[in-house]
């Protein structure tokens, strides 16, 4: 006999659901909703969205899509896996792809593409030792190499976009961080065994051809993506020519949900700094203490609201600049980048998850208090 589920039941079930594939998504909607009762919708709503944030970011997200699409960063990491010869090349390769692809892919996506990569070549290896360690430091890789660079992340993105910073500054605020951690990274990839064997990875066959017409198409929607960003040229032209020329399947795989979470957050945000009790607690919390409180504040929020969150409360763009960026590594939530690690190292072997979630720590504890040191030193 099949005992049917209950409306309720199924409602619940699928709202579960949602729960667990987007919890800041709900977070950051559930928050604005409750504002919206200290401060009714309105047309002044709209000035505490940030166009070009939103616009920029789909636009990366879009090409970079369609990049993934036609299998070019899998033919890449072949032809350099070709290349190395033991285990520990292995790792450090795949460490070095996350670092310094996620300057230009963005976290999320450079570990969408090469965590599972990791995992089909440590398999045909037949060596399944180091792919914890491996995984993790590709982790982290991701969040300091994307500090790098303003479309690295979207916390970058919008905050380069509110305090309208200079590329220069940027860059040279960053490169501290980022130049420390990866030095921290090659040192850790020396506790991952090496042995020599011959490297087979994955052929050639294993991912489409690819299509010449359609890589310059991309290379040029992107590049135009990145100059949007600088404000080369105008975010609001950018925009429709990439969603009309990057395809449909490219902007059917967008990441709306991502969109969806920066406009609740800025309803959210928008909606406390209209509050004179609110805004003067924060800025008082944030007094001299900006670059502690955001890293604080990224272990628990995340480091994408915390920085949505803070920038209306401070003018040291530098600092929560930081903040955010080292607080990317500590805990499994500081950078929603991490989960997607987890969720596809958990889909490979639950049994490991704890195991996981430890070394996860460890590292990532060590690379919060470096980053600490370095900031008290600089």
């Amino acid at each position: 006999m099949v005992v049917e589920a209950a409306p309720g039941e199924i409602v619940l079930t699928r709202v579960a659901r949602i729960v667990r594939r987007e919890p800041v998504l709900v977070l950051s909607l559930a928050l604005a909703i409750l504002s919206m009762f200290l401060n009714p919708p309105s047309r002044q709503y709209l000035a505490y969205m940030d166009f070009k944030v939103l616009g920029c970011l789909f636009a990366l997200m879009a090409v970079v899509s369609a990049f993934r699409s036609i299998g070019m960063f899998e033919r890449l990491s072949i032809r350099l896996l070709s290349r190395v010869k033991t285990t520990r090349q292995v790792s450090a390769l795949l460490v070095g792809l996350a670092f310094f692809s996620s300057m230009l892919i963005t976290n999320d996506v450079a570990l969408i593409t090469f965590v599972p990569f990791t995992l089909v070549v440590f398999g045909m290896l037949k060596d399944p030792r180091p792919i914890i360690i491996t995984i993790v430091l590709q982790t982290v890789a991701a969040n300091v190499g994307s500090s790098l660079t303003p479309m690295g992340n979207p916390q970058n993105l919008y905050l380069f976009s509110f305090y309208g910073m200079d590329a220069h500054d940027f860059f040279v605020t960053m490169v501290p961080l980022v130049g420390v951690g990866g030095i921290v990274l090659l040192l850790m990839l020396s506790v991952i065994g090496g042995r020599n064997q011959a490297i087979v990875g994955p052929g050639q066959e294993d991912v489409p051809p690819l299509d010449k017409r359609k890589v310059a198409r991309y290379f040029l929607l992107f590049v135009f993506s990145v100059l949007a960003v600088f404000d080369v040229v105008p975010w609001y032209l950018v925009v429709p020519v990439v969603a009309v020329t990057v395809g449909r399947e490219q902007l059917r795989t967008v990441d709306y949900g991502l969109l969806l979470t920066f406009v609740g957050f800025f309803i959210f945000v928008g909606n406390l700094g209209d509050l004179p009790a609110v805004r003067s607690l924060i800025e008082r919390m944030l007094s001299g203490r900006v670059f502690l409180v955001s890293l604080f504040a990224s272990q628990f929020l995340s480091n994408v609201p915390a920085a949505l969150l803070l920038s209306h409360f401070t003018d040291e763009s530098a600092q929560l600049l930081l903040g955010v960026n080292a607080g990317g590594c500590g805990t499994l939530i500081a950078s929603l980048a991490s989960v997607i690690s987890f969720k596809f190292f958990a889909a490979h072997d639950a049994k490991a998850s704890w195991r996981y979630l430890w070394v996860f720590t460890k590292v990532n504890i060590l690379f919060v208090l470096v980053f600490v040191g370095t900031w008290l030193i600089g």
